[in-house]
């Protein structure tokens, strides 16, 4: 029967958690620098205010 490598297993979780809280700071770095215009909406200007 054969031996399961469990250092191996380990370095893929590590790697994985890693991956993982790498893209999730990545999201959030865009998400800060690029707000979207749906959490505060800015009013448009009017063509018609001389008139």
């Amino acid at each position: 029967m054969a031996h399961t490598n469990f250092k191996f297993q380990k370095r893929q979780k590590e790697l994985d958690r890693k991956k993982k809280q790498e893209e999730k700071a990545l999201r959030k770095q865009e998400k800060s620098a690029f707000p979207e215009d749906e959490s505060e909406p800015q009013p448009e200007p009017d063509d018609e205010s001389g008139e």
